[in-house]
């Protein structure tokens, strides 16, 4: 399996400001499926020379993106139509995910879904399951297949949608324990703990959420938070005691570094200092935000000086409108150009790899070109398209060329992507 990836070779740093260039790249890739070395082509070591290449030359050889909030049971329903997010729940979502009881419907989505994200240059995620136990399980057996980094876990929720997608308090918590012994750790997989949101969770279930995070030390947890006005007035009905949203999740021991909350639109000053000190994630999800009306996250907002949020970066299909990350960064440009802040391309393709490992625990793993790290890659193409090529050819900088396609790009950009060294994607030309 040992192979050379070359191409025009490039990683992100942590702090979004700077990146690792070379023009003329080279990745090693040893058996495992690790990185064995990566640099320029005229300083590859004598040891590799040998081995076979796979050359892409001009295209961008980058990490692959990694997606920290997708929902598997939503995969077919981008662009299903509701006045808000509450109605869009009950219109589409929870019949689409009443389908996923059935094991042999999951097995074959299951496939669908991690190859549909493969085409899109993603090669990790934080994902939703369904309520249903077999949902998981699936998932996971497909992502081991691929020996994708892969965290997820079963929905629970137990009021306020259809019986179908409904669970129980106890029954939730001991599945997904059950779920977390058999999957945890085996392989580049990872469990997350999952009350879907306030609205969907009894307190019941919400401190069994709470007991397991804390008894389960490996464990991530996601949920949603902040999204909309009317979701957060019923979370105010609901829970009249707390002091706002992020209160009623820091009563049931939810708020920790494990903890990624997806959306925190509008989430206030209060909220966010607690965030900050509990090491919460906040996940940013643009296309679904605009999509469903529910408000413009505000990054500078998060990211104050005297208590900033960590934030990560993701589609949230099937409310948000492209499993593309280069869409998604896109979006969140005109976002937050719209609250008064221009983040450079540099920056969102940073979230979008390194950023988000960081985020779901995986950094050491994935998320950039170093050796030891699994070689999970996006190949980029940025002239994939005629309108792409034209504006290619008055690109002057590195800055311009990932800016345009972050603007302009999508999954047609992505003409090759590598799990854990193996090509699992490569797009025809005549595609």
């Amino acid at each position: 399996m040992s192979k050379l990836i070359r191409g025009q070779t490039l990683s992100f740093a942590a702090d979004g400001q700077s990146v690792v260039h070379h023009q003329k790249g080279v990745v090693a890739v040893a058996d495992d499926g690790r990185i064995a070395w990566t640099g320029s082509i005229d300083k590859l070591p004598d040891a590799y020379a040998t081995w076979k290449v796979e050359d892409h030359g001009h295209r961008l050889v980058a990490p692959g993106f990694i997606d920290a909030h997708i929902h598997f049971p939503q995969y077919r329903i981008l662009a299903a139509p509701g006045k808000d997010l509450l109605d869009w729940l009950h219109r589409f979502t929870f019949p689409e995910e009443a389908r996923y009881a059935d094991r042999d419907h999951v097995a074959a989505a299951a496939d669908i879904f991690l190859s549909r994200l493969a085409a899109h240059g993603t090669t990790a995620a934080l994902a939703f399951c369904s309520v249903h136990k077999a949902c998981a399980d699936e998932l996971f057996k497909a992502a081991a297949r691929r020996n994708m980094a892969l965290v997820t876990g079963k929905t629970m929720m137990d009021r306020n949608a259809i019986p179908a997608v409904h669970d129980t308090p106890e029954t939730g918590a001991r599945e997904s324990e059950e779920l977390y012994r058999a999957w945890n750790a085996k392989g580049r997989l990872r469990y997350a703990v999952t009350p879907r949101f306030a609205i969907t969770s009894s307190e019941a279930q919400l401190r069994l959420s709470g007991e397991l995070l804390a008894s389960l030390p490996d464990a991530l947890m996601q949920t949603h938070i902040s999204e909309s006005p009317g979701e957060i007035a019923f979370v105010k009905e609901l829970f009249p005691q707390a002091r706002d949203y992020t209160d009623v999740y820091d009563r049931f021991g939810l708020l920790s570094p494990r903890s990624l909350f997806a959306h925190g639109v509008h989430l206030g000053e209060r909220e966010a200092g607690r965030m900050h000190e509990a090491g919460c994630t906040v996940i940013h999800c643009p296309t679904s935000n605009t999509f469903l009306g529910s408000g413009l996250m505000s990054m500078p907002h998060l990211r104050k000086a005297a208590r900033p949020v960590d934030l990560a970066l993701a589609t949230d299909v099937g409310g948000g409108t492209s499993y593309s990350m280069l869409a998604t960064m896109g979006e969140a440009y005109k976002v937050q150009m719209l609250s008064g802040y221009k983040p450079k391309a540099v920056e969102l393709f940073a979230m979008a790899t390194i950023g988000n490992a960081a985020r779901l625990h995986m950094a050491g793993e994935t998320g950039s070109l170093e050796a030891g790290k699994f070689a999970d890659i996006a190949v980029l193409d940025p002239e994939a398209t005629p309108v792409l090529a034209a504006r290619h050819e008055v690109s002057e900088t590195l800055e311009d060329v990932l800016f345009a396609l972050l603007i302009l790009g999508d999954d047609r950009a992505v003409s090759a992507t590598y799990i854990a060294g193996e090509k699992v994607h490569e797009r025809s030309l005549s595609t």
